[in-house]
């Protein structure tokens, strides 16, 4: 994509700041509507909770709008793996880790990748194969000893090898965690407990990884992987969270490595774009003009997160028009509404220094390391660390353009690596390629309604 010299002047035009606005005796105000219709004059839910549309609103149109929020969800996981779009051979590989090597596996990327799609997708596979499946979310409060009762609470007694199912009294609905010894857990007590488990596998699901608290939680864990792996106990886990590598994710790696895939989520391609694509069709009953795939495979970079956005925007600009074929105006339409979104995300300051690169004739250097971001899960590299590393060379030359700059967007990476960087802010990248997104569909003459080919 070319960057031209004063392209950002476009979006960030102002209005005139001397404009002088109107007194307030010019301005018509309405007549005071009578109590009983006051409330018909505020904004309505199209639909009930129940999915349903409301009284005699629910015309064409707002049906449309419905089975379009339910085919793309940018703001939710797919929570159904008929829903899922490529993936596959990811998904594979997770499964023969788990079934075949009986080894731990750590999911890492950037945030908005699908990490999240993909272990709900696992789990229902998992539970459809008899796996015991535990799904929980990580956060700063996370506590090894609250998380394991947990997770034990929800195992039946049933599957203790030494208890007997024929004189168990189920009706008591005694779990593992009965089991468990009062106070602190460390790795051992839930080792002991859950190395008697049979008839049964368990499956341990820890999202959000990175939001848990370093140090005694996350060496816990490594620790419990190595206590269930040296006792070739019946339970795995399956982390997730947003990092650029493995080890930055899980501490103590080196010991627990032979235990432990890491598998990296890895952007979407043109193919499964296509496919995400055409699912939403499928569900919504909305098309999408060759052009129009184009430009949101464009657009999103890869992203599954910013290509269900944009399907979902330009569907519903389709429908503002009354139409059910999503053109390249709708697109533009979609990206305009995206950047207020996303915008809203970034602190102003930030925003601001953005705003500075480009009226600095830089821009094209910001434009660069984020789509460099935006496809190697936030990490900037300038050193080629003994393999060949796409965009190390690209990178270096931009971090080396925006040097003079101190603008406080590019920072060395947290992990201490030398010769690695990242955004200041994690956002950051998204925002600046939808920017671009921007940019384009202003200057090929569609944004305004006109239609072109990408």
């Amino acid at each position: 994509m070319e960057i031209r010299v004063g392209w950002f002047d476009k979006f960030t035009s102002r209005k005139n700041e001397h404009e002088e606005a109107p007194s307030y005796s010019q301005i018509a105000a309405p007549a005071p509507a009578k109590a009983k219709d006051r409330k018909s004059l505020f904004p309505r839910f199209q639909s009930s909770a129940t999915d349903e549309l409301r009284g005699m609103r629910g015309g064409p149109d707002q049906m449309a709008r419905v089975k379009l929020r339910d085919a793309f969800t940018p703001a939710q996981p797919v929570a159904d793996i008929r829903h899922m779009a490529g993936r596959r051979e990811l998904i594979n590989s997770l499964i023969r880790s788990l079934e075949d090597q009986r080894l731990h596996v750590v999911l890492y990327g950037e945030r908005g990748i699908g990490k999240t799609s993909l272990l709900r997708v696992l789990a229902e596979l998992a539970h459809d194969a008899q796996y015991i499946v535990r799904y929980k979310s990580c956060g700063e409060g996370s506590d090894f000893s609250d998380l394991m009762r947990g997770v034990a609470s929800t195992i039946p007694l049933l599957y203790h090898a030494d208890y007997d199912p024929a004189t168990l009294d189920l009706d008591e609905g005694k779990s593992l965690a009965s089991l468990l010894p009062a106070g602190s857990l460390s790795a051992d007590d839930i080792g002991d407990v859950f190395a008697r488990l049979s008839g049964t596998r368990v499956l341990i699901i820890l999202d959000e990884f990175d939001r848990s608290p370093r140090g005694v939680f996350r060496r816990s864990i490594a620790e419990l992987i190595k206590n269930l792996s040296d006792r070739s106990v019946r339970v795995q886990l399956v982390i997730a969270g947003v990092a650029s590598n493995l080890s930055e994710l899980v501490d103590h790696i080196p010991s627990i490595r032979r235990n432990v895939l890491g598998l990296h989520v890895p952007v979407l391609d043109g193919g499964e774009i296509r496919e995400l694509l055409a699912i939403g069709e499928e569900m919504s009953g909305i098309e999408f003009t060759d052009a129009a795939v184009g430009l949101i495979s464009s657009f999103s970079c890869g992203s599954p997160y910013l290509a269900s956005l944009l399907g979902q925007l330009s569907g519903l600009a389709a429908i503002d028009r009354g139409s059910r074929t999503i053109e390249s105006e709708d697109i533009a339409r979609g990206v305009h509404v995206a950047v207020e979104e996303i915008s809203q995300r970034m602190s102003e300051r930030t925003t601001e220094k953005v705003d500075r690169v480009f009226a600095q004739n830089k821009g094209a250097a910001l434009v660069r390391l984020a789509r460099i971001a935006m496809l190697h899960g936030g990490r900037l590299d300038t050193v080629n660390r003994g393999q060949e590393m796409e965009g190390v060379e690209e990178c270096r030359h931009a971090i080396d353009d925006l040097a003079g700059l101190d603008s406080g967007l590019i920072i060395p990476s947290e992990d201490g690596v030398e010769g690695r960087y990242q955004f200041s802010e994690e956002g950051l990248p998204t925002y600046i390629w939808m920017l671009v997104a921007r940019e384009r569909v202003e200057s090929t003459g569609f944004a305004g309604g006109g239609t072109t080919t990408a």
